[in-house]
């Protein structure tokens, strides 16, 4: 299964139809039903399954079948098909996170046996390395295709480890214009990157106050809301005036903070300096308490005590922010994605699966 998956070169941001395809066949040929439900892009899909009644209250295995592309020089083969070596599976998306899909994937023929009276949901999304961009989409869709869950479980590489709580994200291009010339008549034109200048200034001061000032919370690291430009770009030549300029800007919050508000700085300076903002992602804060129920059944599923938290984000905070309890909980480990030789173990992928194949026998009672 995790071989078949690979094979699909769903890069973040390019059409995955293909593979969810496969997947509703796959599904419906062990008698569940499905929803493909595209999104507003047309060439890109979420699915949602249900095995069990979906007018019952159940638990949702929620992973995306995006991955980051693969062209870094250091692979040995081809990326895009599974390799073993010893007890690694090597592939790119086999940790981040096909791996977890293909375990639930693979269980779902006992799943179906078991006739869970308990319902287990199947949630697929897309562009999730993009911020989180599918699933939305399926969340906002979720009344129409079962009862109100009782938990969601994010299967994200945290080396089976329930993880509780994660920063938000949410990322901001800039974009000013401004009038093309010569480099010796700046009076005939506008540099485009000059303008630009002070919303990158303030968006430094912003950062700076976050972690000097702003609220803290020791389960992260850092301890506090992050702010960064990650990109910058404009002009075409020394000694032309620029007349386009753009930089993206993304801040991951703490628990407690609404990722987009703290940007608000950054967008009254580019306001000032007439500087467009574009919202590229945002999603939201998670953060579950170690004594809710469904930290207790994952982390009797797993055999792991919960982490407190990771500073990666995932889409458990939209399943929280929606009225669903969520929880991170996935094989392999976060240090392996977005490398080259992406791999997960065979050890990992087989645990992943029984905890699922327990899960099911709890459903089924």
């Amino acid at each position: 299964m995790l071989a078949t998956l690979v094979a699909y070169e769903t890069v973040v941001g390019c059409p995955n139809l293909s593979l969810i395809d496969a997947v509703a066949d796959w599904l419906e040929g062990h008698g569940i039903s499905c929803r493909i439900l595209v999104g507003p892009e047309g060439n890109r899909a979420n699915l949602f399954a249900t095995i069990g009644d979906a007018a019952q209250s159940g638990y949702v295995l929620s992973g995306h079948v995006d991955v980051v592309p693969a062209g870094e020089p250091e692979w040995q083969a081809d990326p895009f098909t599974l390799r073993i070596q010893g007890d690694r599976l090597i592939g790119r998306g086999a940790c981040d996170m096909k791996g977890f899909v293909a375990a639930v994937l693979a269980a779902v023929p006992d799943l179906a046996d078991m006739a869970p009276a308990v319902p287990i949901h199947i949630a697929l999304s897309y562009d999730e390395e993009a911020g989180c961009k599918g699933v939305p989409h399926m969340i906002a869709a979720m009344p129409d295709l079962c009862a109100p869950p009782l938990g969601c479980i994010v299967g994200e590489p945290t080396g089976l480890v329930p993880v509780l709580a994660h920063k938000g994200k949410a990322a901001l291009r800039l974009q000013a214009t401004g009038v093309a010339g010569h480099s010796s008549r700046p009076d005939l034109g506008a540099n485009a990157i000059h303008a630009l200048l002070p919303v990158l200034v303030a968006a430094r001061a912003q950062a700076r106050a976050l972690e000097l000032e702003g609220p803290r919370d020791d389960r992260f690291a850092p301890p506090w809301s992050s702010l960064q430009i990650g990109t910058v770009a404009g002009g075409q030549a020394l000694n032309i005036i620029p007349e386009r300029a753009e930089a993206e800007i993304e801040v991951r919050a703490i628990a407690g903070a609404a990722p987009q508000e703290l940007l608000a700085p950054v967008i009254e300076a580019a306001e000032a300096a007439g500087v467009e903002t574009d919202w590229l992602s945002s999603y939201p804060p998670l953060a579950l308490g170690a004594t809710e129920p469904l930290s207790v059944l994952v982390a009797e599923l797993s055999g792991h005590a919960p982490l407190p938290a990771v500073s990666f984000g995932t889409e458990a905070g939209l399943f929280q922010q929606a009225g669903v309890p969520a929880i991170i909980c996935g094989p392999g480990d976060i240090a392996r994605a977005h490398r080259p030789e992406e791999y997960l173990t065979l050890p990992e992928l087989r645990a992943c699966h029984e905890m699922i194949l327990e899960l099911g026998r709890r459903c089924a009672g």
